[in-house]
């Protein structure tokens, strides 16, 4: 049952924090009610923007630190029996044989594989943790932008999206909330609608039902975005007719 003013669920609705009853009722309310949607875009806005301050990368010094000990430090071998025998009443250890002599090279190559392929493997993750953590300034920089506009729209399935766009940034950031797994192996392709003309903005990541995606490339002279399901890879152009398309606030 439910007691409260509707127009007092905004912040509970944007943060999903209304029982299913509640969350039906508000939804219709929120359909007839400007003031309720343009609360529930700050709402979720903020939100996002909250979630990312609240995220602290390590030390660069700590991160530096483990990915030099990766390449630095092997894993120890196991001990094998001595190949080395000394010869009777001489002292002198005999020479290799010819089997022990290429097991040694043999072990030789793979360890100095070993080697090269802990540092490409430090270079990938450095490379990684470097892209990771521009994507994320930057995303945060459009969320704080002071010049920074939301809309939220509602999504099939009863999904909400939020899409927020920052003209100093010329950048946009896609919020979405309680989307449904794409079908197998297919992907959600985001676009920006470059009045009529959909150019490619990003695939989302199709098991998270609710994420934050800054969209790839510039704003420009787009007026508003898209969403379409696509092969697992993403398309050049549209395959599929877009589940949504929403115009980008003024």
């Amino acid at each position: 049952m439910i007691t409260a003013d509707l127009h007092t669920l905004s912040g509970a609705y944007a943060l999903h924090a209304l029982a299913d009853d509640e969350r039906t009722a508000f939804e219709r309310h929120l359909d007839g009610c400007p003031t309720c949607a343009e609360e529930v875009a700050g709402f979720t806005a903020t939100a996002a923007r909250l979630g990312l301050a609240a995220a602290e990368p390590p030390r660069t010094a700590v991160r530096d630190d483990v990915l030099r000990r990766i390449v630095a430090v092997r894993q120890d071998s196991p001990r094998v029996r001595s190949t080395v025998r000394r010869g009777r009443g001489t002292g002198h250890a005999r020479p290799l044989s010819r089997c022990a002599l290429a097991a040694c090279l043999a072990a030789a190559a793979v360890f100095g594989g070993t080697a090269a392929w802990q540092y490409e493997r430090a270079e990938e993750a450095r490379d990684l943790a470097g892209r990771a953590q521009r994507n994320a300034d930057d995303l945060a920089a459009v969320l704080a932008a002071p010049d920074a506009r939301t809309r939220t729209a509602r999504l099939p399935g009863g999904a909400r999206g939020t899409v927020v766009v920052s003209a100093s940034r010329d950048a946009a950031v896609f919020v979405s909330s309680g989307m449904a797994e794409p079908p197998r192996g297919k992907v959600y392709q985001l676009w920006f609608d470059d009045r009529g003309t959909m150019r490619s903005a990003g695939l989302m990541d199709p098991h998270l039902a609710g994420q934050t995606v800054l969209l790839g490339g510039p704003v420009d002279k787009a007026t508003g975005m898209g969403i379409t399901v696509e092969p697992a890879g993403g398309s050049g152009e549209p395959t599929s007719t877009p589940l949504a398309v929403m115009e980008f606030p003024t």
